[in-house]
């Protein structure tokens, strides 16, 4: 606890009616959705990482990267008008209206470790863990029930993230329903996707994910 907390904090905490709740100590299930994310975090750290030795300043770089990307995925649509295509980020609440970057270095995943500087390594690594939790995230949306498919909530106009094994890190595609296509068993199975850069894409429903609005 701080002993002599900051009276300008203390003030404005007090004026805007902040008040602070805390769960109990090594509960972890008490977090939901927030302790979720560190949980699929930590998960996805163990599996890239493993035994590998790494320095304090190799594992704090690997830590900070980890946290733009988890930072940057979008959780909702900033509106529902059909030619904007802003999100709701974690990363909108720590930087502003400033998008979360990333330097885009070259794919590194199928590169042998013997054949990377230790730099390059500690890229890899962050790469991987990228790809691995970005897939995890994408299926998360597809298994809250009031967000699945099959309560036709393919919407036209609905805001969707794109499935892209190509984006590099912190970087997401999505675009908005232009069209449904209905096949012989009359159950949308097909949709053109309009991106921000004005093309339009043709996907599989499974290949999409619709960002979660109150309607």
């Amino acid at each position: 606890m701080v002993s002599h907390p900051n009276e300008t904090l203390d003030n404005f905490l007090l004026s805007e009616n902040i008040e602070w709740k805390f769960i109990p100590p090594r509960s972890p299930s008490f977090g939901g959705l927030w302790e979720a994310g560190v949980k699929s975090f930590k998960h996805d750290l163990k599996r890239v990482v493993g035994n590998a030795h790494l320095t304090l300043e190799k594992f704090l770089t690997i830590i900070l990267e980890i946290e733009g990307v988890l930072n940057s995925r979008p959780l909702t649509p900033l509106s529902t008008e059909f030619d904007n295509f802003e999100t709701l980020s974690h990363g909108l609440f720590l930087i502003g209206s400033r998008p979360l970057n990333s330097i885009v270095d070259p794919d590194l995943i199928n590169i042998s470790e013997n054949r990377l500087s230790k730099w390059k390594k500690i890229t890899k690594y962050s790469q991987q863990i990228w790809r691995l939790w970005k897939k995890d995230y994408f299926n998360t949306l597809q298994q809250r029930s009031k967000w699945m498919f099959s309560k036709n909530n393919i919407k036209l106009g609905a805001l969707v993230l794109i499935r892209d094994e190509n984006m590099p890190s912190v970087k997401w595609l999505n675009g908005r329903i232009s069209e449904i296509i209905i096949i012989k068993d009359e159950k949308e199975r097909v949709v053109n996707v309009l991106l921000p850069t004005g093309r339009t894409l043709k996907r599989n429903v499974r290949g999409v994910r619709v960002l979660p609005i109150n309607d």
